[in-house]
């Protein structure tokens, strides 16, 4: 029991030895700036960083968000639609529809879905 114990640790020794040694061998060491430097949706970071962005991509970004969200509250209301009261389950349904709507009523309304040019 206690060589079985010996020859694991012995065996485990090794094979970390092994895989750091090929770690520091297999490095490269070719260093390219663009590489390096870390990459922000399509922003260079090397010039300034109060570059205006776009308020209409903020926006629908905020806008798919929301309804992703909602969506994820949607599909669970799916799976108990047998296990529930229709009557209820209707009244909720149609409520949380309505609730979209007017958001995406309003959101058309202020003009967030259209793309200035």
């Amino acid at each position: 029991m206690k060589i079985l114990f010996i020859m694991s640790i012995i065996i485990l020794s090794i094979t970390l030895i092994m895989m750091l040694m090929l770690n520091f061998i297999s490095k490269k060491t070719f260093s390219d700036r663009e590489k390096s430097s870390p990459f922000e949706c399509g922003f260079d970071p090397k010039n300034s960083a109060r570059l205006p962005f776009s308020l209409q991509f903020f926006l629908i970004a905020v806008i798919f968000l929301i309804f992703d969200v909602e969506i994820t509250l949607l599909l669970p209301m799916i799976m108990i639609i047998n296990i529930t009261n229709m009557i209820n389950y209707s009244f909720i349904f149609i409520f949380f529809v309505f609730i979209l709507l007017v958001g995406i009523y309003h959101e058309w309304n202020q003009g967030a879905l259209d793309w200035a040019i």
